[in-house]
């Protein structure tokens, strides 16, 4: 009788490798319907009034917003209660760090409110990330009041009245942010560079790695991926994305104050998740959108009517309720259907 072959055993000196499956052909030309829309929103100067340009600057940072808890929240699986810290922290920065008189350099004080925000995250990051679930969402949600607080109750930033930015930020002879059309335009180009930016690093190794992540952690960690390192940079990431868009709005109203912080931003930057899509980049701007334009729709007495003008907070949830229902995927599920999802391959090499 022939003795039993040996099982073969694995060797495990070569670490394991994120090989992402070729997209389908469909989606390699994703990137048509951003730069047409992109190209369509820089002409608003050109025929818009100063309100409708105002609107479409706001939702233009609201959208840089977004996509930076889209990181967090669609792309690796983390739910954040305490995103608007980072957001708060950055638009703050960019306030105390321009000069009294005079106007800040631009690149200098953008640096420091993204460089404050990340540094932040990382801290929160770091504790966080060592809970899961419920309790990922309070230990963020304690971290971002506890933020608030420092500035609602010390006169850091002026306390619960707030700070005003004097001269905004510029590159001398080159950019100049006091004008409304040069700001708007600052604002949709980075936009633009941080959707680029979100959507190659989603198409990357380490983007794969956060899906994979997203949908079964456990596995991941058990092909050998050190798991929280990889949600630690992406909450710094995200952190940073946010502080960015602070400076973006604290440079846009000239004013910061502490409820900025408050957890109330947090959700309602998650609510133009959950309406635009969770899940998808460009659910992150549509929400953006629609939840900006509804909110200004209720508030508006000439729009909606007075009876609706004072409730608008009640009329604003019923109607994200009704999405949320009649639209599980988000807006995004109307424009652009359930396609074949990416997979993520772990290859690892027999060969050794």
């Amino acid at each position: 009788m022939e003795a039993a072959e040996a099982p073969r055993v694995r060797p495990a000196a070569v670490p394991p490798q994120v090989a992402p499956v070729q997209p389908p052909a469909a989606g390699r030309h994703g990137w048509i319907v951003p730069v047409v829309v992109l190209l369509a929103v820089a002409t608003v100067p050109a025929w818009a009034g100063d309100y409708v340009q105002d609107l479409v600057t706001r939702i233009v940072v609201l959208s840089v917003f977004a996509l930076s808890l889209e990181l967090l929240a669609g792309t690796t699986g983390l739910v954040s209660l305490g995103h608007a810290a980072f957001f708060g922290i950055g638009a703050y920065v960019a306030v105390l760090a321009a000069p009294s008189t005079g106007a800040g350099f631009l690149p200098a004080v953008l640096l420091l409110s993204m460089a404050s925000a990340a540094a932040y995250a990382l801290f929160v990051g770091a504790l966080s990330l060592r809970t899961r679930g419920v309790y990922f969402i309070m230990v963020t949600l304690a971290f971002a009041q506890m933020a608030y607080f420092v500035f609602h109750d010390t006169k850091l930033g002026g306390g619960s009245d707030g700070i005003y930015l004097n001269v905004k930020p510029a590159i001398p002879g080159v950019i100049d942010l006091q004008g409304r059309i040069a700001f708007f335009a600052f604002a949709l180009g980075t936009l633009a560079v941080v959707y680029a930016f979100l959507a190659l690093l989603r198409r990357s190794r380490f983007g794969h790695a956060l899906a994979g992540i997203r949908v079964n952690e456990q596995r991941m960690r058990a092909v050998g991926f050190r798991t929280y390192g990889y949600k630690l940079a992406a909450f710094v990431i995200a952190g940073a994305l946010a502080g960015l868009a602070g400076f973006l709005i604290a440079v846009r109203d000239g004013y910061v104050n502490p409820e900025m912080l408050a957890w109330q931003e947090s959700g309602t930057v998650l609510l133009m998740l959950i309406l635009g899509g969770l899940g998808h980049l460009r659910g992150a701007v549509v929400g953006a959108v629609a939840f900006t334009l509804l909110k200004e729709l209720y508030s508006s007495e000439a729009l909606a009517g007075r009876v609706i003008a004072d409730h608008w907070q009640l009329a604003l949830g019923l109607t994200i309720i009704a999405c949320v229902a009649a639209m599980p995927r988000g807006l995004v599920g109307i424009a652009w259907p359930r396609r074949r999802r990416t997979r993520v391959a772990v290859v690892v090499d027999d060969d050794a």
